[in-house]
């Protein structure tokens, strides 16, 4: 099995914490020299410094604020001009603030709808060009398991999450033949800074203790625990590889098999 990403060049979004943080470390220990994109640069500069280069890897930074779709633009045409080869990206980016649908605002859809969509494919379109030049390209998506079933208490997040994933099915249409696959990854419930806030939350509103919430959430799942973000990184990163050629268009749960849906 081909797992080999050396010679490759690859961006992941929201990779100073969490899954993005975890998806660059495999990526780098595979071989690929990775772009790690985010707003906090001390951060960037702290996490570039402990990826893997022991294959030749050269890896940097991009620090950008997903908040502002037009200056990230801005930043990929200069970023674009430094580099002649692209070869992996990871879309990923922190997800809509929690609370009923019946309560969301418009302006809370649109501006998810910009972090989401509308950054994932200014991305997409600043680096598939220099996909098709390598005949090698792997856009991979961390979405949401609520792409498949919609998530209580995240009205918000369940529908831009599903038009991701719609965008994401249309361009594996257009991108196969090119040797460009478009995947997402859904983690389900995993041990991120994001799922501690939504347990304190929980428990808040409940008034309930920390780990009866704990509890309470893990119990819905087979695996009866969270994951952890290792497990999310390494679906992707199988995903970003050679073998994975003939995966396109997919949506991949890693939730431990609490998703009811097939």
């Amino acid at each position: 099995m081909n797992l080999d990403l050396t010679d490759k060049r690859a961006i992941v979004c929201g990779s100073t914490q969490g899954i993005g943080k975890a998806i660059a470390v495999e990526l780098a220990q595979l071989g690929a020299s990775v772009t790690l994109v985010a707003r906090n640069e001390a951060k960037l500069q702290e996490v570039a410094q402990e990826l893997d280069n022991s294959k030749g890897q050269q890896h940097d930074y991009l620090v950008a604020d997903f908040s502002k779709p037009d200056e990230l633009v801005q930043q990929l045409q200069v970023y674009m001009q430094q580099h002649n080869q692209v070869h992996i990206l990871v879309n990923n980016t922190g997800g809509p603030a929690g609370g009923p649908i019946v309560d969301a605002k418009p302006e809370e859809f649109l501006s998810a709808f910009n972090m989401h969509l509308i950054n994932n494919h200014n991305l997409a379109q600043a680096v598939i060009p220099l996909m098709k030049k390598a005949g090698y390209g792997r856009i991979i998506n961390i979405i949401s398991t609520s792409v498949k079933q919609p998530l209580q208490n995240l009205g918000v997040s369940n529908t831009i999450r599903g038009a991701v994933a719609s965008w994401a099915k249309t361009m594996s249409n257009e991108l196969g033949q090119y040797g460009i696959t478009v995947n997402n990854v859904l983690p389900g419930a995993t041990r991120t800074g994001r799922l501690e806030s939504i347990i304190e939350n929980k428990a808040k509103k409940t008034d309930s203790e920390v780990n009866k919430v704990e509890e309470e959430m893990m119990s819905e799942i087979p695996a009866r625990r969270f994951a952890e973000p290792e497990e999310v990184a390494a679906a992707a990163a199988f995903l970003a590889t050679p073998a994975a050629a003939y995966i396109n268009g997919i949506n991949v749960p890693v939730d431990g098999g609490r998703t009811g849906s097939l």
